[in-house]
């Protein structure tokens, strides 16, 4: 008889293989790249817009599977989304990487949001460790430069939100509709930090081990407030902007800061960033509910936005199990295994593939949101369910 742990982790294996990578897959463009939207219906959206971070995430999505199952079919579909991303996302003019195409490839939205700089380094790197593809690597490394040459900033420390397509000053920065606009942002640093320590897995560069470890210190002593939660949105000079209590990115970043700080190989690095991971990801369960699932945010007015949306509760499983495994917290694969039951139960769509975007606050489906787009993408629950799978090996 299969014990409660073994059960865990047949139902995330066969969640991972038999219905998010299938129905990404599904995705494919024969012409070239992956469709910009599936609506929450299941149609697809054959002439919307393609955005930097899908095709980025779905880059690192299926190098990440190639790399741990080693299936054709996601190395095809990994250099599939390799050859569209370096011939229309990369602009070979000014350098980095556009926000927006359209599906013929031609640029849209040419701003350079640090964000996407971020995730195209990310995913790059995730194909060059998969299949040792110099030119991923070699594109990610010129990204690395773009963004240490424009957007690093030399007196305050940290990085620009977003610039002009030339690299020039852009007035509206903010990174979406739900975002304000703010000269930098924890989500942006967040990210940019994941994607420069898995860089730095596979081009152990000096400068760039010096990057991961001044954002962790950023991490250290801007972003991670007191009580644990993270502040999300700052001026130029690190004054803190109002703003939402997250709880999905406080879980994320308690497993994600730790995860950086060991690619550098250096134990004072881990010794000072671990402290505040537990207070991240005790912060992050605060926002658990009963039936296992976490709500999305705090709201700065003091309300609550008590949808459960997909991300939060793919990184609350995953934030949980490195609560259990690296600081001892013995509740938290308990918890973890509670937050899948959930996902299991609610947000997996059986019938059209994938997840669903979020479950509202009455229990019904978020059906206003798509099941494929801008951000809808498959990396955190594909991270999840490799995570979650890596951690009891």
């Amino acid at each position: 008889m299969e014990t409660k742990t073994e059960i865990f982790l047949r139902e995330v294996r066969e969640e991972l293989l038999e219905n998010i990578l299938p129905f990404w897959l599904t995705l494919k463009d024969p012409r070239g790249g992956f469709y910009g939207n599936v609506r929450a219906n299941g149609k697809i959206d054959y002439d919307a817009p393609r955005g930097a971070i899908l095709n980025a995430r779905i880059l690192w999505t299926f190098s990440a599977a190639y790399k741990a199952f080693h299936k054709t079919e996601y190395l095809v579909a990994a250099m599939h989304a390799r050859d569209w991303f370096l011939n229309h996302f990369c602009d070979h003019r000014y350098g980095g990487v556009n926000w927006t195409v359209t599906p013929e490839g031609m640029r849209l939205d040419g701003k350079k949001q640090l964000y996407a700089q971020a995730f195209a380094i990310y995913g790059l790197s995730e194909l060059y460790k998969a299949t040792r593809d110099d030119e991923a690597l070699k594109n990610a490394v010129n990204i690395f430069k773009v963004v240490e040459t424009y957007f690093a900033d030399k007196e305050y420390g940290g990085y620009t939100e977003a610039l002009n397509r030339d690299f020039s000053p852009l007035a509206d920065m903010s990174l979406s509709e739900h975002d304000i606009n703010a000269d930098k942002t924890m989500n942006s640093h967040l990210h940019l930090l994941e994607a420069y320590a898995n860089l730095y897995k596979v081009w152990p560069n000096e400068d760039l081990k010096a990057a991961v470890e001044a954002l962790l210190e950023i991490f250290r002593t801007r972003i991670i407030g007191l009580d644990g939660h993270l502040r999300l949105y700052f001026h130029r000079n690190w004054t803190v902007l109002p703003g939402a209590v997250s709880y999905g990115h406080d879980i994320e970043t308690s497993w994600l800061a730790l995860e950086c700080a060991f690619a550098v190989k250096d134990v004072d690095v881990v010794t000072d960033i671990r402290p505040y991971c537990v207070s991240m990801g005790r912060a992050g369960i605060d926002g658990l509910l009963p039936d296992g699932s976490m709500i999305y945010e705090r709201k700065a007015d003091g309300s609550f936005d008590e949808s459960r949306q997909w991300w939060v509760q793919a990184e609350a499983v995953v934030g949980n199990l490195w609560l259990w495994k690296y600081h001892g917290d013995v509740a938290g694969a308990r918890r973890a295994m509670a937050i899948w039951a959930y996902i299991r139960d609610h947000l997996v769509d059986r019938k059209g593939g994938d997840w669903h975007w979020a479950i509202l606050p009455n229990g019904s489906v978020d059906k206003k949101q798509p099941k494929a787009g801008f951000w809808k993408c498959p990396y955190h629950n594909t991270r999840m369910c490799l995570e979650t799978l890596k951690i009891f090996e």
